[in-house]
């Protein structure tokens, strides 16, 4: 086994855990312990562990927590390890903060679909005719969604109060804070060769009731980047952008099995793992100018967890 890939954890000196999809999360009074993995979870399911994955999203996601900090309070306390973030608890919104800048998209929600559908009113905002796929929206739009067990649907901030989902006043102030924080992302994103194309926020509230950026921001588990030095001239030749791309892996997995139904799925090709763990670690250089840590030969990620924690080495059974 590979130590320096982080499946899992186990470190009940943190507090209750909780496993999602990505991070363990460990839970105490006023805070919370946000371990990020190396597990990649497509089809509802851990499909591979990539190296450094977990460091790359974490670090990344305390990088764009600075970079929009004076834009709405987020819930960092500190980052003891490059895999960990102590964050404050909060409540979380019941809704998907989705911002959208470009008619893009092939699932059955998307803008692009519904638009070539023929749909030109979405409720809060109308769309000219004309429109290529993956062109730049007349303005990015805000498309909040609901969270639910089976499938996320968009709704209308009108939905949105309606449902009881927030106050008018409060999504109001929602929509303002995730439009500010989709401009702060694409001028950044800019500034470094990429093109934010869409992305995802989680909001909640501290124990003051203030509204608190939570979770990941700008990951690219989170949004969708393209490469701006060809997304024109694509464009015009009606091919699709150069994107930082997961999705060679999933199509891999599709090709050699039904990941939706099969209880084993095969195990990843290590050539492919490698080359997306490359990936990770080049767009995160590349955004933010900073390498990943070194890591220490030998010693398991979970290891140093708990040495940055000042923890003792957990005892393995014989």
């Amino acid at each position: 086994m590979n130590t320096q890939v982080l499946r899992h954890t186990a470190i009940p000196e943190l507090g209750e855990r909780f496993e999602g999809k990505v991070r363990d999360v460990y839970r105490q009074a006023d805070r919370l312990f946000l371990i990020t993995t190396d597990r990649h979870s497509s089809f509802d399911r851990v499909i591979a562990h990539i190296p450094r994955k977990g460091e790359v999203l974490n670090q990344l996601s305390a990088y764009w927590f600075k970079q929009t900090a004076d834009i709405v309070a987020n819930h960092v306390i500190s980052l003891p390890d490059p895999n960990v973030t102590i964050a404050k608890r909060c409540r979380p919104l019941p809704l998907e903060v989705v911002m959208r800048g470009y008619l893009t998209g092939v699932t059955s929600t998307s803008l692009w679909t519904h638009y070539g559908r023929g749909l030109r009113d979405f409720g809060s905002f109308i769309l000219p005719d004309g429109m290529k796929k993956n062109q730049r929206l007349p303005q990015p739009v805000f498309t909040p969604s609901t969270k639910e067990q089976e499938h996320d649907r968009t709704i209308t901030p009108a939905e949105a109060v309606k449902l009881g989902l927030a106050s008018r006043e409060l999504i109001e102030h929602v929509e303002e804070v995730a439009r500010k924080l989709f401009k702060r992302g694409q001028e950044i994103a800019a500034a470094h060769g990429f093109i934010l194309v869409d992305t995802k926020y989680e909001l909640g509230f501290d124990d003051n009731g203030a509204l608190t950026l939570i979770d990941e921001v700008h990951t690219p588990d989170s949004s969708r980047y393209w490469i701006e030095a060809t997304y024109e001239q694509r464009l015009a030749q009606g091919l699709e952008p150069e994107s930082f791309d997961k999705e060679f892996l999933r199509i891999w997995f599709i090709e050699h099995c039904d990941p939706y139904a099969d209880k084993v799925l095969p195990k990843a090709p290590p050539e492919m793992v490698q080359e997306l763990s490359n990936r990770y670690a080049s767009i995160f250089h590349q955004l933010t100018g900073e390498s990943l840590s070194p890591l220490l030969p030998n010693e398991a990620i979970e290891t140093r967890i708990r040495r940055n924690f000042g923890l003792a080495r957990q005892r393995t059974s014989a």
